[in-house]
């Protein structure tokens, strides 16, 4: 099951790791692919065996230090 969102503030590499590490301690999560667009809304795409809560997306975001567009 593949879940997309758009995040804001993101700007380099560093970023990408931060949000796919928060998203990939997740029980179920088996894979995050980011579309890394600087000054814009990325593109996050997470694969997951099982549908992923929205809070619970919405919140491993938030401790990377990044929000929901």
């Amino acid at each position: 099951m593949a879940t997309t969102v758009g995040v804001t503030g993101m700007t380099c590499e560093h970023c990408v790791a931060s949000v796919t590490e928060e998203i990939s301690a997740y029980a179920g999560v088996t894979n995050v692919a980011v579309a890394l667009e600087p000054g814009g809304v990325s593109q996050v795409t997470v694969t997951s065996l099982e549908p992923i809560d929205p809070a619970n997306l919405d919140a491993a975001i938030r401790d990377a230090g990044y929000q929901l567009a």
